[in-house]
């Protein structure tokens, strides 16, 4: 008798954590600091394209999400710590990457450039960038990229976030930056910051380093989670939704080919 009513308590137990689990909001994880994509407005409130996107994505799958801040270079630890459940920040898809976490079929997809003064005319290749300074965002795959690719000849400079990047080559104190196309234009380049800077070289698209394209990113066994969202990004290509957000950012195609 004891047996079965043991089981009994161990099955209602059960029973209430799954009713909470399902209860609880998804938890949408960024950093904030990436804008016109990510980034808190003065009343703190997340603002930007991935916000608008995430919060149509999350009504169209009928899910009730939540936001959560963490560093760039905590997301993924954040996600497999289960702090969070869904990262939402312009994350790029890459082999490395994909071995800890399940992306979702892409929402935007750019190549990367360097920026730097219209007056340096530098040209990207090691002989032009030996001995110079490149900032670029921690941990991310631009990070990877020019410290890959010209670590050996010149000096990676490492932020947090993505406007401090910015303020260090106004500043002088960066020979050029290194990130997404469509952020350092919208960002930067666009801005009367930017007027004396102009992209160099050419855009970077190998996709060893770039990925596949923009992604939401999940633990692996939340497999059901993600068709959701895959679903819902489908929906919202196919209803308008998504031109009309991307409209309010940008004047070119944001999605890719």
């Amino acid at each position: 008798m004891k047996k079965y009513v043991g089981m009994g308590l161990l099955l209602a137990t059960t029973l209430f954590a799954n009713a909470q689990a399902a209860e609880r909001p998804v938890r949408l994880a960024s950093d904030f600091t990436y804008p016109p994509f990510n980034y808190k407005d003065e009343t703190g409130t997340p603002k930007g394209f991935d916000i608008e996107i995430a919060d149509a994505l999350c009504t169209e799958a009928q899910l009730k999400c939540e936001w959560i801040t963490q560093s760039w270079d905590g997301l993924i630890p954040s996600l497999l710590a289960r702090k969070a459940d869904v990262i939402m920040a312009s994350m790029r898809i890459t082999e490395e990457r994909k071995q800890r976490v399940l992306f979702t079929d892409k929402y935007y997809q750019t190549p990367a450039r360097f920026v730097a003064a219209k007056s340096a005319n530098m040209v990207i290749d090691k002989a032009g960038l030996t001995g110079k300074t490149i900032g670029v965002q921690l941990g991310t795959i631009h990070d990877r990229y020019v410290t890959d690719m010209f670590g050996d000849v010149a000096k990676i400079q490492r932020y947090t976030g993505q406007d401090e990047v910015y303020m260090d080559i106004q500043s002088g104190r960066l020979d050029a930056v290194f990130g997404n196309s469509d952020q350092l234009a919208l960002a930067f380049l666009d801005k009367p910051r930017g007027a004396d800077y102009t992209f160099v070289g050419e855009p970077v698209t190998d996709t060893a380093y770039i990925g596949e394209g923009t992604a939401l990113a999940l633990r692996k066994q939340d497999k059901q989670l993600a068709e959701k969202f895959n679903q819902a990004i489908q929906a919202i290509r196919e209803n308008g939704t998504y031109d009309r957000i991307a409209s309010k950012y940008f004047k070119f195609d944001i999605y890719g080919e």
